[in-house]
């Protein structure tokens, strides 16, 4: 494509092109990038939204690649990844990180230095930008729960900057943030023994390695927990555990999980859901609806 040279020229050895993303989800399925890019700074992100306005391209932007579901097909356009934007710092009560910061780093130092409030977030497997995306949460626990603000850009590229207060979430639900490119975020949490949040991360950490498929590649609960009830007791009470499509396979240890058992395509596990659901629906009558973000798919696969 002719508008590659001036991507490559502006992010040089940072610019993939075709790279497979599936070396770039937790999933490790999905076909290739036509150009994957890195920004590091603010003014890459706002280079960068020029560029896509310019040549009316599409742009997907990933953090470290759970929660979704790349078609094999890959993904047209500009796929940005922010996971070189990782920075985070801790003052007094405050905790500051970009939206590529690994969560579960940022956690594991808030916990280190005797801040609690999202110690039980532990072991999330995404990026700040990520959870802030979805609300992510576990053990009773939510990203926007102590949240002070974020930054981001808009599609123009101007700054926005909002507070908790001004934000509208709930259970894996953040509205009014389509469009917005997250650059930062900052948490403001309650002093705490570091004795007692290493033992509480800790637990929360073993309870994941205990419940949850982690020694195979997934990304992560497939389904939101219905109203009242739990995605992974329904899926169950319908025999699915152990369900296999291609090779990928609803997990016998949980059956909230959909897991690659090696070789598995996203043709495998968005077939693997569909039976899912269509069985859940006709059992209980209740429509299972995805926590995954499926990409480079049709509408109407989500």
């Amino acid at each position: 494509m002719p508008w590659n040279d001036e991507l490559k020229t502006h992010f040089q050895d940072r610019c993939l092109l075709g790279e497979p993303l599936a070396r770039h989800t937790t999933f490790q399925v999905g076909g290739g990038a036509e150009s994957l890019v890195f920004p590091v700074t603010e003014e890459d992100w706002t280079w960068l939204l020029d560029f896509v306005r310019r040549h009316e391209l599409p742009l997907t932007i990933l953090g470290l690649g759970s929660n979704v579901i790349v078609n094999d097909s890959g993904l047209p356009g500009i796929t940005a990844s922010t996971r070189r934007m990782n920075g985070f710092a801790v003052s007094a009560s405050h905790i500051e990180a970009q939206a590529g910061a690994v969560l579960d780093a940022v956690i594991a130092r808030a916990v280190e230095t005797g801040l609690a409030g999202m110690e039980k977030l532990s072991g999330i497997p995404g990026t700040v930008g990520g959870a802030l995306w979805i609300n992510a949460g576990a053990f009773g626990q939510e990203t926007y729960e102590r949240l002070v603000c974020f930054t981001a850009l808009d599609r123009q590229g101007r700054l926005v900057r909002r507070s908790r207060a001004e934000t509208r979430y709930g259970y894996r639900t953040v509205h009014g943030i389509d469009g917005l490119v997250f650059l930062s975020a900052q948490w403001d949490l309650a002093p705490g023994d570091p004795a007692l949040l290493r033992e509480a991360r800790a637990a929360t950490l073993q309870a994941r390695a205990d419940k949850q498929p982690l020694e195979y590649p997934s990304a992560g609960s497939v389904f939101k927990r219905p109203q009242g009830d739990f995605a992974s007791r329904l899926i169950d009470s319908c025999g699915l555990k152990g369900l296999t499509v291609g090779r990928a396979q609803v997990s016998p240890k949980h059956a909230g999980f959909i897991v690659n058992l090696g070789g598995a395509t996203a043709r495998d596990v968005m077939a693997l859901i569909a039976q899912v659901r269509a069985a859940v629906l006709a059992q209980t009558g209740v429509r299972l609806e995805l926590e995954q973000i499926p990409l480079g798919f049709s509408q109407e696969a989500s």
